[in-house]
């Protein structure tokens, strides 16, 4: 077994190369139904890949449709044909392990349906599945709107996003971006277009928001609009009690008034990993790195508040109750002062510098968990310090932060722990190499295994399951409804196969 590590590189390597050198398997669409496949090997190895950067997996084609109406006859072709193939909508490719692959089948590339309509009375916009939640904001704040809750990456699809959750630092306030939605335009299974909303078709409505694309493919949203601030107070504290840190979070995400913060995150500093001290004054930075490594973990509580006149008092008031009241390191607390787009779009930048150090198009073995507030502690011990801690390095960042499980619609398909009224979302978002890979992701199921065996009640978001019973386990109460509303509106168990669903 000695040359089992050059295996899995050359495995690897083997892989990256696959769609230059093997031949999509071929899909022939009759003539009638006017649509162009591209079968092209550029057009076959973009639709590959993810941002996951671990699956390839080899699609028969790729369409860009010029209208819904195209993915429509698609889908019916597809569900009445002789030949019975797969479908998967694609945005921006963002899913961790294939989620928006098809093997032998159809991508539609959902980026070629973009564009963004607000109402006259600039209350919501409808929004096309494939647009970027980047050009959303620059379209409305055009005309002093915005939606409401953000992802805390801009450059995914509105569609995308919508299928599993939407989920950032404004959740604890606004929800996730499903429970922001009035409408949606759907292409079900069958090849329908249907519109729905919880009066029209709300079956439809509920399944497809955080439905994994099992149900029909978002060609447009309804998104709700409000005032779009044009600055934002950002500040970032340091703590080295992590109790301190998760009482001032959760009351912080109690304070639904004008003098609470409009977003809120966390995130940990560890001293086996890259401690980026870059937010901070530069006189800090040697004193921030001493503490992380004198005590092993820093905690980081990050919150912004919005707004547009400085000379409002209620600004003074939100800082006042920032610096006085909180448990924070005395001295270790920074703010910055920034444009609102800028600030909401402040990962571009991390990305741009990623990209040009050649570390962005990496494997991405993310885990993603939503922990309830009674067990964080448990959680903390358990496995940040029992096991990410005790790693000889980790390569990327660990989020952590509360939000109110109110904010979200237990109609929709998207689920959450239920047990209390606050739930923790976790974000262990590593980086890999190829050869690496299977220790990160050894790591991520020892997390899933000790918390089970710790009896924590954890609920995976982006997940990837192989087997039904831990689907329906993920669903629990869900599951009945969920596979009824597959065989209602895609009955053929034509679309999203990536996600390994049914």
């Amino acid at each position: 077994m000695a040359d089992l590590p050059l295996m899995i590189t050359l495995m690897t390597v083997l892989i990256y190369l696959l769609p230059s050198c093997i031949k999509s398997s071929e899909i022939i669409l009759p003539k009638s139904l006017n649509l162009t496949l591209l079968t092209d090997p550029s057009a076959i190895s973009a639709a590959s890949h993810d941002f996951g950067n671990i699956t390839t997996v080899i699609p028969g084609g790729v369409i860009c449709p010029s209208s819904p109406a195209e993915i429509s006859r698609l889908l019916s072709y597809a569900s009445n044909g002789e030949r019975k193939f797969q479908v998967a909508a694609r945005g921006q490719g963002h899913s961790l392990k294939g989620q928006a692959a098809v093997l032998n089948g159809v991508i539609v590339n959902m980026t070629c349906l973009a564009g963004v309509v607000i109402s006259d009375d600039m209350k919501y916009a409808d929004v096309a599945g494939g647009t970027l939640w980047v050009d959303v904001l620059k379209k409305t704040a055009e005309k002093g709107v915005s939606p409401v809750s953000w992802t805390d990456y801009l450059h995914v699809s509105v569609g995308g996003t919508l299928s599993n959750a939407g989920i950032g630092g404004e959740v604890f306030r606004n929800g996730p971006q499903i429970s922001n939605v009035l409408e949606l335009d759907v292409i079900t299974g069958k090849g329908e277009m249907l519109a729905c909303s919880p009066q029209l078709n709300s079956e439809l409505f509920y399944g497809v928001l955080g439905g994994l694309g099992q149900f029909g493919i978002i060609t447009r949203a309804r998104i709700v609009l409000n005032h779009a601030p044009k600055r934002a107070k950002w500040f970032r504290m340091l703590y080295s009690d992590f109790t301190a840190l998760t009482k001032d979070q959760e009351r912080l995400i109690s304070m639904a008034d004008d003098t609470g913060v409009d977003y809120l995150e966390g995130q940990l500093f560890m001293s086996n990993g890259v401690v980026d001290t870059s937010f901070f004054p530069q006189s800090d930075q040697s004193k921030i790195a001493d503490l992380v490594k004198s005590h092993g973990i820093i905690y980081v509580l990050e919150v912004a508040k919005f707004y547009d006149d400085p000379t409002l008092p209620i600004i003074g008031q939100v800082v006042d109750m920032l610096t006085k009241t909180l448990s924070y390191l005395p001295g270790f607390i920074s703010m910055h002062d920034v444009a609102y787009f800028d600030f909401l779009n402040r990962v571009k930048a991390e990305e741009d510098k990623l990209r040009s150090l050649g570390l962005w198009e990496v494997p991405h073995p993310w885990l993603n968990l939503y922990v309830p507030k009674s067990q964080i502690l448990d959680f903390h011990n358990g496995v940040v310090k029992d096991i990410l801690l005790k790693q000889n390095s980790t390569s990327g960042l660990t989020l952590l932060y509360p939000s109110n499980r109110n904010k979200w619609d237990n109609r929709m398909s998207a689920m959450v722990t239920d047990e209390e009224d606050v739930v923790y979302i976790i974000g262990i978002l590593q980086s890999a190499t190829p050869q690496n890979v299977p220790e990160v992701e050894s790591l991520n199921d020892s997390i899933i295994r000790v918390c089970k065996d710790s009896g924590i009640k954890i609920k995976q978001y982006l997940m990837h399951y192989t087997r039904k019973e831990d689907w329906v386990e993920h669903f629990g109460t869900k599951w009945s409804d969920f596979s009824k509303r597959k065989d209602l509106f895609d009955p053929k168990k034509l679309l999203s196969p990536g996600q390994d669903i049914f």
